[in-house]
């Protein structure tokens, strides 16, 4: 038993001393992001139901620090705004499933060719969402407190209404933090500064956010994943995964199958996926895991068949499955046709051996989560 866990807690370490200087620079430009993108300006970029409203807001979603949790509450609450069925539908998708502390940390662990192609792929995947649900009639949500009238100006969307209701609601945060507990954890979306605050209030508003509010929020789970890497790579002997039965489209959707219900966000699902590959999964495989997981969870869609109907929510799952299997088996494709061995570029890094830098970052990772985890539980 000692040498069980000792392995794991050895494994799991150089997982995390290898993530934790990306970790932390993630959650910086995070913070420098919410400093200076504020949530007016995400609120009226939502509006409407065009084509142009949706890639817009697919590509505004890309490098925002909002984990699956905390996307749940902003989305709802831009919804009551005004913002349109197809925008706030690809908000729902691109934010979780990238941001830039999630691009920093597949930076670290995995290689080059996934850390472009994911966001990409979240992008592509965001846009799509938003415009099949786009094209669907209006449909009464399955909210039992809003009556038809509102569905109906829900469904319309515009610009005009968006900013009648943002003007009695407040910014769009405000909306979602008022229903911060929407997807059961209790997590909240806190106002960020307005134009009008001092550049240094702003920036150290932002940083508070990114250090204390976020990292509050995906810590744990961060934490969790790196747990579950570290066993992954003990307990899985190595290239076993390659070559399951079944072949390519098999292990794509398995990988689905795991992703769709599984509630973790996409900075804590990419230590899982990094080890994966490294035992043999393909990266297009890893890639269905890391689309799936974030933007799919069962809280997700939960929320979303309340605020969007059932058959909105059939069709957000369904693009997302379909996205996801194809981007995976491109991207397969394209690592072929390159020659490029993601096992390998990853483990490269293994064998290079944890740094003082790594060591001083992840001490340092864990003293925030644990200083974080502590006032969260004094301030209750």
């Amino acid at each position: 038993m000692a040498t069980f866990l000792s392995g794991i807690i050895s494994e799991s370490w150089w997982v995390l001393t290898e993530a934790a200087p990306w970790v932390l620079f993630g959650f910086l430009a995070a913070g420098i992001i919410r400093a200076f993108v504020h949530d007016e300006t995400v609120a009226r970029h939502l509006g409407g139901n065009d084509t142009r409203s949706v890639l817009k807001v697919s590509l505004i979603g890309i490098p925002l620090p909002l984990c699956s949790c905390g996307v749940l509450p902003t989305a709802v609450g831009l919804r009551h705004q005004g913002a349109g069925r197809g925008p706030a539908a690809a908000f729902m998708v691109s934010t979780p499933e990238s941001g830039v502390d999630s691009i920093a940390i597949t930076w670290a662990l995995l290689d080059p060719v996934m850390t472009v192609f994911r966001p990409v792929a979240a992008f592509v995947t965001a846009t799509l969402t938003g415009l099949a649900i786009n094209r669907m009639p209006p449909e009464p949500p399955a909210d039992d407190n809003a009556d038809d009238a509102d569905a109906e100006n829900l469904d319309a969307g515009g610009d005009h209404r968006a900013g009648n209701r943002g003007a009695d609601r407040g910014t769009a945060t405000e909306a979602g933090s008022s229903e911060h507990d929407i997807c059961g954890c209790g997590c909240e979306v806190g106002a960020a500064p307005t134009d009008q605050a001092p550049l240094g209030d702003r920036v150290r508003s932002g940083l508070r956010y990114a250090f204390g509010e976020l990292l509050g929020d995906i810590g744990g789970l961060l934490l969790l994943g790196v747990l579950i890497a570290g066993t992954i790579s003990w307990l899985i002997p190595a290239e076993s995964l390659a070559g399951l039965p079944g072949g390519e489209l098999i292990e794509l959707l398995l990988m689905l199958l795991v992703g769709i219900p599984l509630y973790i966000c996409a900075t804590a699902s990419t230590p899982i996926a990094a080890a994966l590959v490294l035992k043999g999964l393909s990266p297009g495989a890893a890639l269905v895991f890391l689309l799936a997981g974030p933007a799919t969870n069962a809280a997700t869609v939960t929320v979303f068949a309340r605020h969007w109907g059932r058959r909105a929510t059939v069709i957000y799952v369904a693009v997302i499955a379909v996205c996801a299997l194809i981007l995976g088996f491109a991207l397969n494709r394209l690592y072929a046709w390159a020659g490029i061995d993601i096992s390998r570029w990853i483990g490269e890094g293994s064998d290079a051996g944890i740094g003082l830098i790594g060591i001083i970052s992840a001490i340092l990772l864990l003293l925030l989560i644990g200083w974080e985890k502590i006032a969260s539980r004094r301030n209750r």
